[in-house]
């Protein structure tokens, strides 16, 4: 199979629209060719690719090159040393690209590698910069790559007034879409007026085992962000991700990032067998398995914690349509709500530079599981009363967007 990028460098026909233009490229460390040559410098290379004409590049969140660890910790600007051209930050001074940098290009290429989830940032930024280009009479070209995380949908959609860096729009958490996908959809449900193109991948089989969505045994795994260091966590983020919102560890500062959680005051073998208890169809698909950890850095550094670990690797264990992340991790938040009532579970901190709303619900697009959790009267089935209907309308809306 070949990626985007792969088809625009190997493919002069698609390149010829760029003669005479000025391009740019939005990009991460996991933006590389099959060959692992990053799309900076394989776009760059005037010799190979004379059409192509790069004026400035730009990185989203974590760096165009892959150099901030963890949230909220800003990029700079800088000039490529390779190129001679500038290299903005999409997450430093500004989260939008601003008019001077939007007069540096006609024709901005976008190759991110997304994990199919609503909160990771490269969303946001791909509608921004849509809305910028629209703005500004540039054209937007998706180099597209797979969702590794698959086709299925899961979650409850962002209400509106939710919108924030962490969510783009009404979508659900599990999103089942690719970036090129999520763009066309972004252009039609904002009426954006832009020339949009999507370079489309070619051989991509989003239901086919064992990958279900990342082309194992084809593909190196390059980490889009710091803490998205494999497939397994790709499969799970979209639960694990709201341990973000939590007091508890999500596994950073270990080896296995949001993929596990824990805390230094929890009982990992009671909290099972509650969430057993509650609800073992929300178990299926997966193997859960007890563990210590001690993080070195972030929450409970330095701190024996017993925790739960997420493995989706062994097929003997994963089962791609059973496993529901979203729910796991909210019956795991249920569970402890229940065994210890008053436990310290939301944690209140400024989250992606928001400060007078929880980080648990600006990741789940609104206040609905929280309340779910909090509430003792509250059921698995209530949840999944509020999640299935926005699944089955996401399912139907998002159809006509799909490519593959």
């Amino acid at each position: 199979m070949r990626f985007g990028l792969e088809r625009l460098v190997a493919e002069p026909a698609l390149r010829r629209p760029l003669a005479g233009r000025r391009v740019a490229l939005l990009a991460h460390p996991a933006s590389t060719t099959r060959e692992l040559t990053h799309a900076l410098d394989a776009l760059g290379n005037r010799a190979a690719l004379p059409e192509i004409k790069l004026t400035a590049a730009f990185g989203p969140q974590h760096g165009l090159r892959g150099d901030k660890q963890d949230n909220m910790m800003e990029s700079p600007d800088f000039l490529d040393p390779a190129l001679g051209i500038p290299v903005f930050s999409l997450y430093g001074e500004v989260r939008r690209p601003t008019a001077a940098m939007m007069d540096t290009f006609d024709v901005l290429l976008v190759d991110l590698q997304d994990l199919g989830c609503r909160i990771y940032t490269f969303i946001t930024t791909l509608r921004y910069v849509l809305e910028a280009a629209a703005a500004h009479g540039k054209a937007v070209w998706v180099l597209d790559r797979p969702n590794p995380a698959g086709r299925p949908v899961e979650g409850t959609l962002l209400r509106a007034g939710w919108e924030s860096f962490v969510g783009a729009g009404p979508l659900p958490m599990r999103h089942g879409l690719t970036m090129g996908e999520l763009a066309r959809w972004f252009v039609a449900t904002l009426g954006l007026d832009v020339e949009c193109e999507v370079i489309a991948m070619e051989g991509w089989q989003p239901d086919a085992a064992p990958g279900h969505g990342w082309p194992l045994l084809e593909r190196s795994w390059i980490n889009p962000s710091p803490n998205a260091p494999n497939l397994s966590m790709a499969r799970c983020y979209a639960g694990t991700v709201m341990l973000e919102g939590t007091t508890l560890s999500e596994g950073r500062g270990t080896t296995r990032p949001l993929e596990l959680f824990g805390a230094p005051d929890i009982d990992a073998a009671a909290l099972l067998q509650e969430m057993s208890a509650l609800a073992p169809r929300w178990l299926a698909g997966c193997k859960l398995r007890p563990c210590w950890f001690e993080p070195t850095f972030h929450k409970h550094a330095g701190q024996l914690c017993q925790g739960i670990q997420i493995h989706v690797e062994d097929p003997a264990h994963y089962d791609h349509a059973a496993f529901h992340p979203w729910r796991l991790m909210a019956l795991a938040f249920k569970a402890i709500r229940r065994l210890q009532p008053d436990y310290p579970l939301w944690r209140d901190f400024p989250y992606e530079y928001e400060r007078d709303r929880l980080a648990i619900d600006l990741i789940n697009g609104g206040p609905l599981l929280r309340e779910w959790v909090d509430d003792p009267a509250a059921t698995p089935a209530d949840l999944d009363a509020l999640a299935g209907p926005d699944e089955t309308l996401w399912r139907a809306a998002s159809a006509a967007f799909r490519l593959y």
